[in-house]
C-alpha cells in the first residue's frame, strides 16, 4: 500500500511505515493535480498538513483512498465528517505538538516584554551611532514571574502553555466553554512532580484579569476577540495568537495597539495567509512568525511516528 505525505512527514514516519511494509511518496503535488495523481498511482493513505486541502471531490472521486491523515491538530483543511460518513478514516496528530507552540508562545512573550522584536531590528541599523538612545528607549521592559496568564481554550495546546506559565512563576487562569477543571503535571529533570488544579472560570473574568493572554481555540465563524473583548481588557495587556487566523480581529487588535490598550501583541496566525496584511507587518508593536507553532524538529518526529503508529494499527 502507498502513503503520500503530500506536505511532507519526518524521517520517524517514514522509517516505520516503510519498516510496516508500506510505500511512503514524498512528492508534493500541486492541488489542481491531486486528485489525478491518487488514483493514477493507488494512493491508500493521504497525509497533509495545512497546505493540501481534502474536499469533497477528492473524497468522492478517489476510490483507493483509506485514511486521511492530518499531521498536527486542527482539520478546517479536510471536509472531516463527509470523509467519515463515505468510510475513510480521519486521523491527526492533537498532542504531539503541543510543547512546541506553548515555547513559541513563550518565545514571543519574553521578546514583547523586552521589546526583543524591535531591538533586533534597530541595533544593527543603530547601535553604533545611537547606542544610549535605544537603551533608554527599551529599557522599561517587564517580568513575567508574578504575573497573570489568562488562556482562552484549555485543551491540550492550552495546558501546555499553562504548564510553562507555571514554571515560569505566573499565575494561570482559563476559559473553557467545555471544561470545568483540569489537572495539570509538571514533571521536571529530577524525576519531581508538582500537581495543580486549574479551575476555568469566564471568558469575561480572564480578559479583565490578564497581564498576559493566550488563545488556543479552533476555527470558528466569529471572532474569539473582537473590538468589544479588547475593551475589557487591562491596559498594557500582552497577548499571543498561535491558534488560528480568524480569531482576533486584526483591524481590532491594530486599533488596541494604537491606544495603548494592547502593549505588544505575537501572531503566527493571520486572518490572510500566505499574505499577511501590511499594516500587520509593518507594526512595532506586533512579535510575528509565519505559522510555525508546530515546527521543531521535535514536534515533527513526534508527529510523524504518530501517524505512522495510527496507520499501521487501521491497515495492519
Amino acid at each position: 500500500m502507498k502513503v503520500l505525505a503530500n506536505d511532507g512527514v519526518s524521517q520517524s514516519g517514514i522509517d516505520a511505515l516503510e519498516k510496516a511494509g508500506f510505500e511512503v511518496l514524498t512528492t508534493t503535488v500541486a492541488q489542481e493535480q491531486l486528485e489525478n495523481y491518487i488514483n493514477t498511482n493507488d494512493i491508500s493513505v493521504l497525509l497533509v498538513r495545512s497546505a493540501t486541502t481534502v474536499r469533497k471531490n477528492i473524497i468522492d472521486n478517489c476510490p483507493s483512498l483509506k485514511i486521511i491523515g492530518r499531521g498536527g491538530v486542527g482539520m478546517d483543511n479536510i471536509d472531516v465528517d463527509y470523509a467519515r460518513s463515505k468510510g475513510l478514516n480521519v486521523i491527526n496528530t492533537p498532542a504531539a505538538s503541543s510543547h512546541s507552540v506553548a515555547e513559541l508562545v513563550f518565545a514571543h512573550f519574553y521578546g514583547l516584554a523586552r521589546f526583543l522584536h524591535n531591538s533586533n531590528r534597530d541595533m544593527p541599523l543603530e547601535g553604533d551611532a545611537n547606542f544610549k538612545g535605544l537603551k533608554k528607549a527599551y529599557a522599561k521592559g517587564i517580568e513575567l514571574k508574578g504575573k497573570t496568564i489568562g488562556v482562552l481554550g484549555f485543551g491540550r495546546i492550552g495546558q501546555a502553555t499553562a504548564k510553562v506559565a507555571l514554571g515560569a512563576g505566573m499565575k494561570v487562569i482559563a476559559f473553557d466553554p467545555f471544561l470545568s477543571k483540569a489537572n495539570l503535571e509538571l514533571e521536571f529533570f529530577d524525576g519531581q512532580k508538582v500537581n495543580f488544579e486549574i479551575e476555568t472560570i469566564s471568558k469575561e473574568e480572564v480578559l479583565q484579569q490578564s497581564d498576559f493572554l493566550t488563545l488556543h481555540v479552533p476555527a470558528q465563524k466569529n471572532y474569539v476577540i473582537d473590538e468589544a473583548d479588547f475593551a475589557q481588557m487591562k491596559d498594557g495587556v500582552i497577548m499571543a495568537n498561535a491558534a488560528r487566523g480568524g480569531v482576533v480581529n486584526e483591524v481590532a487588535l491594530v486599533k488596541a495597539i494604537k491606544s495603548g490598550k494592547v502593549l505588544g501583541a505575537a501572531l503566527d496566525v493571520f486572518e490572510n495567509e500566505p499574505k499577511p496584511e501590511m499594516q500587520l507587518l509593518m507594526n512595532s508593536g506586533l512579535s510575528l512568525t509565519p505559522h510555525i507553532g508546530a515546527a521543531t524538529n521535535e514536534a515533527q518526529n513526534r508527529i510523524g511516528q504518530e501517524l505512522a503508529d495510527q496507520i499501521i494499527t487501521i491497515l495492519k
